[in-house]
């Protein structure tokens, strides 16, 4: 008996074993191959891929199209998976790839049927640009075809994956438009139609009104003070009815940071242009750190040298250097999709009253292939507007007007700034790229830098309501170039005002008081090196919360006592998002407690009628809540309170007690615990703990939070975050969270985040080459 029990354990450690050696070939064979030499058909003459430690990428080759090949092999074989969800997510296709769970966002992005945008567009590109897709497209599928093994992740879900189209990489800029762009919900003029059809509409104007104490516009100029409205317009005090109950936690406003200095303040006479695009992070991060060089006769030493971040599934340089101009970006949250009200024929439900007549709906059968599942269909009715996206507030049906429709949106423009010679030049590239519009900010080698709105598609609302005359012609475009005290910044917030700004609108912008920090920041100093750059980027002052800490201890002043631990622990105000201050949360919960009493009433009068009515981006009310909770009119404070101290204290008291009750009481409540890393590959929730914890970044606690130039959220912030002095590359940096690789076996997964968390300068330029894979291109 013992001997068979042996030879049962022996087969069993060998069944393991054998089980773990097949899982190690299958999940090693999808790593990418980094050295030797390959023959493959594509590229005209020879092209390198080199790695340094890091993984950043050095593709060099004879011609744009040869780069574009090699680049597009190294995406195909490190990120295909990343890749295939961008595109995926656009066009409405998850659900084919993960299954049902995905249904109900592909439903929503496949109404705006962005496939068939791509491959319109795809179709209308000039020939250079669809030279260089289509040999990105052709690198991608050699790649990945030259893996092993197919990426782990398709592995895991039993799914093979599917060939890169030329379409495809307009659809990455799809993902980008809706990513941007509110989802392509118009979420946030659906909201204000509802605040305005349930509440006066000189309280809706305080609501939305823009705070001039927090705005920092380039051009100076500032908005009126907020207007509160009086009891003859609405009297919440001494209405009939019950008080309201609290809504839910109002959410929290993401964004990104650019800024640049002039050579008359940097030492070498060279601008300085500074980059932070925060968006969703993820591992891997969604950028691809690269170098790509190629004979050009218009560069220094006639060899084009781009260094910064690609986006795998475009061959484009996103953001970085050419050697003689750097740029950045960071979303304008401007204006960029519309309603339009739609009157249905009551005779016949087919048509839809126009300009001219009745037209009749183009209505699509949209077949959402689903994983393990029966397709869904989706009825999508189309007007010359748009397609209906649900209904108005007076309950018509309403179309969506958005630029994301229109394949002329749709380019490869921005790889026009991989050529220009100066900041001049690239502010004049800005008007024909097609992609979400944003604010670009250029510097150049000889000192100069611009700022302008990059985009071809800014619409001119100039006919009935919700209806555009097409687009700004370039002339139109607000620009910016050389200020006088040679410093620039945007930080998601109004860039200007006046006609400018009745051009751009605004589609959620911030409150401005990230941007005015960073303006504050770049004016206290005199001189810039790439470090104070960082020291900006990395600011975690709460000077926006210092305010509302002087409220609350206003407010405890009052407190019979009960409250005196709250007191003590925000009296010594340190003002800073670090992970160890307890200060800072506190505070800031204070906020978010007062914020959500002072709108509840509104809120509630309005999900009374509409349940879905939720608070937008670009509407914090700061402006209104800081007057009201200043001047106290008692015909806007909820009936439930029996003045505003009233208020104040039970919002002081509610942070006491949600935090308190907690685990070592109120002075255990750190920034960092509140704040901690959750950047994860997006299957990692599916897999065994284990095996998460393998793949995710550490679970880290984070500075920074919102409203000051380190943005930072669990899984939000800076998705890179370079200063670059074009021309002295090697004295700038580029950081980047998440490692250049998702795959746990890569020796560049992780690679460069603790540098990110930290706030430590990774180098731009890659370092000596670790690895080195020649593409040769096979005899003809």
């Amino acid at each position: 008996m013992r001997r068979i029990l042996v030879r049962l354990l022996i087969a069993l450690v060998l069944l393991i074993g054998l089980a773990a050696g097949a899982g190690w070939y299958l999940l090693s064979g999808s790593l990418p191959r980094l050295d030797g030499s390959v023959t493959v058909v594509g590229p005209v003459a020879p092209v390198t891929l080199e790695r340094d430690v890091r993984g950043t990428l050095t593709v060099e080759g004879k011609s744009r199209h040869d780069v574009a090949w090699g680049l597009g092999y190294a995406h195909g074989q490190d990120r295909f998976f990343q890749m295939d969800l961008l595109r995926r997510v656009a066009a409405g296709e998850l659900s084919a790839l993960v299954g049902a769970a995905a249904l109900k966002v592909d439903e929503g992005h496949r109404l705006h049927r962005l496939r068939d945008v791509a491959r319109r567009a795809y179709e209308a590109l000039p020939d250079d640009q669809r030279d260089v897709i289509d040999a990105y497209r052709d690198g991608v599928n050699a790649g990945l075809g030259a893996l092993r093994v197919r990426p782990w992740e398709y592995l895991t879900l039993r799914q093979s994956p599917q060939p890169w189209k030329g379409e495809d990489t307009l659809l990455v800029l799809g993902a980008m438009y809706l990513d941007l762009n509110e989802d392509g919900t118009n979420h946030r003029e659906r909201m204000i139609g509802q605040l305005r059809a349930t509440l006066p509409s000189p309280l809706v104007d305080a609501l939305l009104a823009p705070d001039p104490r927090w705005e920092a516009p380039l051009d100076g100029s500032l908005s009126a003070d907020v207007v509160l409205p009086g009891p003859e317009v609405i009297d919440l005090h001494h209405a009939d009815g019950t008080a309201s109950p609290s809504p839910a936690p109002l959410p929290e406003l993401p964004g990104s940071n650019s800024f640049a200095v002039g050579g008359g303040l940097t030492a070498d006479g060279a601008a300085l242009v500074a980059n932070d695009m925060h968006l969703g992070l993820r591992v891997p991060d969604i950028w691809y750190r690269a170098r790509l060089r190629f004979p050009d006769a218009t560069a220094p030493g006639g060899i084009r040298d781009l260094n910064g971040v690609t986006l795998p599934g475009t061959p484009a340089l996103v953001a970085g250097s050419n050697g003689q101009v750097a740029w950045g970006f960071t979303n304008t949250w401007s204006d960029w999709m519309d309603f339009v009200r739609v009157e249905r024929d009551p005779s016949n439900p087919s048509r839809y009253r126009a300009p001219g007549g009745w037209a009749t709906f183009e209505v699509h059968d949209e077949i959402i292939d689903v994983a393990r599942g029966e397709p869904r269909h989706l009825r999508v009715e189309d007007t010359r507007w748009g397609p209906l996206a649900g209904t108005g507030a007076d309950g018509a049906p309403v179309a969506l007007v958005w630029i994301a429709h229109d394949p002329h949106a749709f380019n490869l423009g921005i790889m026009k700034l991989e050529r220009v010679t100066s900041a001049a030049e690239a502010l004049d590239v800005a008007s024909g790229a097609g992609m979400p519009p944003q604010n670009l900010l250029a510097g150049d080698r000889e000192g100069n830098i611009g700022w302008t709105v990059m985009g071809n598609a800014i619409p001119l609302r100039t006919g009935p309501e919700g209806t555009w005359q097409g687009y700004a012609p370039p002339e139109r475009y607000p620009r910016v170039f050389n200020p006088q005290d040679q410093r620039l910044w945007t930080a998601n917030n109004r860039t200007v005002g006046g006609d400018a700004f009745a051009l751009l609108g605004n589609g959620g912008q911030d409150l401005g008081a990230r941007a005015r920090q960073i303006r504050d920041d770049l004016r206290a100093r005199t001189r810039f090196t790439p470090a104070d750059m960082l020291a900006i980027q990395t600011d975690d002052r709460a000077v926006f919360l210092t305010r509302w800490q002087q409220l609350l201890q206003a407010v405890l002043a009052h407190d019979d006592g009960s409250l005196a631990e709250l007191k003590k622990l925000t009296a010594r105000w340190q003002g800073r998002a670090d992970v160890d201050s307890v200060d800072y949360r506190l505070v800031r919960t204070f906020r978010q407690n007062v914020r959500e009493a002072v709108l509840a009433p509104f809120i509630a009068r309005a999900k009374a009628r509409f349940p879905d009515v939720g608070w937008s981006r670009g509407a914090v009310a700061e402006a209104a809540i800081w007057a009201m909770v200043e001047r106290k009119p008692m015909n806007l404070l909820d009936a439930r309170w029996k003045d505003w101290n009233d208020l104040l204290l039970a919002a002081a008291r509610k942070t006491a007690d949600d935090l308190g009750r907690l685990p070592g009481g109120l002075a255990a409540r750190t920034w960092g615990e509140a704040n901690t890393a959750k950047i994860a590959h997006p299957l990692s929730a599916a897999l065994p703990a284990f095996l998460s914890r393998a793949l995710d970044m550490p679970a880290e606690p984070l500075p920074g939070d919102t409203d000051m130039p380190r943005i930072q959220g669990p899984s939000f912030g800076a998705s890179e975050r370079f200063a670059i002095s074009p021309g002295h590359e090697d004295r700038s940096y580029l950081d980047m969270p998440g490692g250049q690789s998702g795959h746990p076996l890569s020796p560049f997964h992780g690679a460069g985040h603790d540098d990110w968390v930290h706030g430590r300068p990774t180098p731009l330029l890659p370092g000596p080459a670790a690895h080195r894979l020649a593409l040769a291109p096979e005899a003809r």
